[in-house]
């Protein structure tokens, strides 16, 4: 957590806040407390976001569908004013890590752990199709591990399944790759059965520590899921033979959410709860977590006492009753307050005996942040998840039950990590004629369209391309492109040949991208095509992008 800077508030709506989460291209996720002392997680929209009405629309359309969920492993969103100069939406805050940073830091879980997490899950998802919605990014960073168990959180690109036609834009369908189902990539329709699929990438994830669809390039795991059979390696018995029938290709061979909620737990998911499910290091982690919190309340956050504690006043109220246990948050753990202890129990097995494995140290990270490779950065076609069918671009979490990332923008608190500053932007240029090298003056500029990979299937974002005068072997100019989700990476063009038809140069990663840009180096080519500019790359690793491109400078 970040303490608030100087331009920053310190109350919305009528919660106080106390540091800054992240932020992504929606807005900033703050941590808060209500006057009664509930911890929340805030998010407030981007200003020039609340200026765009059909933004606005979108926005109340999701705070309508998030309210709509709850459920014993579900957070459903506490308090919003979609109407309000400055949207925002309140969630509660959970102490607990995600399953991403869990399984990071520690590998796999125990089998009896994950049992249960897919057990919780398979219930969470059932109470949500039974409600007409679909969740559509079931992943490792959206589902917490709490003490009162598994959460399923991030309701901001949950769709209906009938209904009105969605706002969002057309031609990307939306989804993380490796946990998106076949259909989902394919821009087919999209039903309850494509989060089975997802809820049974999770738990061989859970199971065994690594993804079943593995991949360093968001093209290469899109096609292993829509081609391939999932990688399960050490997965044995029932889970293998669960987790194999949730990632069947076609949809009708799945099994419902209730069907895998029962093989798992019979009985039920809380009565293995009720036992003890969590391993003792993430017992451990979740008690510093909540020593954390109980600092802050004990410090007030700098800010001094506030009211005594009491019913929280929410601006509207959240649909359906919800047990205190149920409504931990959604945007992961708090940060780890150093020299921090806790007591906290031993683990238990489901027949109420200790388990022998106590306690453990691990450190604490925000389930805020997205994991590199699942919800993060992926290569050039990063997580620009859709073929060119109707779809909507509508959210990507950030480890929150609403995080509508939903225009292009930061996935991180420091922009620059991915090239987004202004200082990485490469300078307009102008399309005066060539005074002295190679470059025919038609070229010279700055140009700008929407690309595509995979011959013309996948969207890959906005290809921004400054051309400048050059002689061979010099800089022709920088390619800056940003795919769907926000991401940035930034190419450096040099000069191999230059004809009146055709530019051919060499293309090479900058040294200030991310780690999941491409870094090989790489032919590009282009041409004019009328008024405009076409840009073909030769690198398969990025799906061989194409952008026809207008002149804005």
């Amino acid at each position: 957590m970040q303490p608030l800077g100087a331009d920053e508030p310190t109350e919305v709506g009528p919660y106080r806040l106390l540091g800054r989460l992240g932020s992504g291209g929606m807005g900033r996720v703050y941590l808060g407390r209500s006057a009664g002392g509930r911890t929340v997680a805030v998010k407030i929209v981007h200003p020039h976001l609340a200026l765009d009405e059909e933004f606005r629309a979108r926005f109340r359309r999701e705070v309508d569908a998030a309210r709509r969920v709850g459920g014993a492993w579900t957070a459903p969103v506490l308090d919003a004013d979609p109407t309000a100069n400055v949207p925002w939406v309140a969630t509660a805050y959970a102490a607990g890590p995600s399953l991403a940073v869990a399984v990071a830091d520690g590998g796999a879980l125990p089998e009896h752990t994950a049992r249960v997490l897919g057990a919780g899950l398979g219930e969470a998802l059932a109470a949500v199709h039974g409600l007409g919605l679909v969740h559509r990014d079931v992943k490792p960073s959206n589902v917490l591990l709490t003490v009162d168990g598994p959460l399923l959180i991030d309701f901001g690109i949950a769709r209906a399944t009938a209904g009105t036609a969605s706002l969002t834009a057309t031609g990307v369908s939306v989804g993380s790759p490796g946990y998106m189902a076949p259909e989902q990539i394919l821009g087919g329709g999209v039903s309850g059965a494509a989060d089975v699929f997802s809820l049974g990438a999770v738990l061989a994830y859970a199971a065994t520590g690594e993804p079943p669809f593995p991949g360093d390039s968001s093209a290469a795991l899109l096609y292993k899921v829509v081609h391939e059979q999932p990688e399960l390696g050490s997965l044995e018995g029932d889970l293998r033979d669960l987790a194999e029938a949730c990632l069947a290709k076609d949809p009708a061979d799945r099994p419902t959410p209730a069907q895998v909620a029962h093989r798992l737990a019979p009985q039920g998911a809380a009565r293995l709860v009720a036992s003890g499910w969590l391993p003792g290091r993430l017992v451990e982690q979740v008690g510093r977590s909540a020593v954390h919190l109980l600092n802050l309340e004990a410090t007030g956050a700098g800010t001094g006492a506030g009211p005594a504690s009491g019913p929280v006043g929410f601006s509207s109220a959240s649909v359906g009753e919800v047990p205190p246990a149920a409504t931990v948050g959604e945007f992961g753990p708090a940060p780890v307050m150093p020299g921090a202890t806790a007591a906290v129990p031993a683990p238990r097995d489901a027949d109420g005996d200790e388990r022998p494995d106590g306690p453990g140290k691990v450190s604490l990270s925000l389930a805020a942040a997205a994991t590199p490779g699942e919800g993060g950065r992926g290569r050039r076609l990063s997580c620009t998840l859709a073929l060119a069918v109707a779809g909507a671009l509508a959210a990507v979490t950030v480890g929150s039950v609403f995080v509508l990332d939903l225009l292009p923008g930061s996935g991180s608190d420091d922009d620059s990590a991915a090239g987004g500053d202004a200082s990485s932007r490469p300078p307009a240029a102008t399309a005066s004629p060539a005074v002295s090298g190679a470059v025919p003056a038609a070229y010279v500029g700055t140009w700008e369209g929407q690309g595509s990979g995979l011959g013309g299937q996948l969207p890959m974002g906005t290809f921004r391309l400054t051309v400048r005068q050059a002689a061979v072997g010099q800089e022709l100019g920088r390619m800056r492109q940003t795919d769907v989700l926000g991401g940035v990476c930034l190419d450096v063009l040099t000069l191999k040949k230059a004809t009146p038809k055709e530019l051919t140069a060499t293309s090479v990663g900058a040294g200030t991208n991310h780690s999941g840009c491409n870094p090989a180096p790489h032919t590009v080519r282009l041409t004019r095509t009328g008024d405009d500019l076409t840009y073909r790359s030769e690198s398969s690793a990025e799906g061989d992008p194409v952008a026809r491109m207008t002149r804005v400078g």
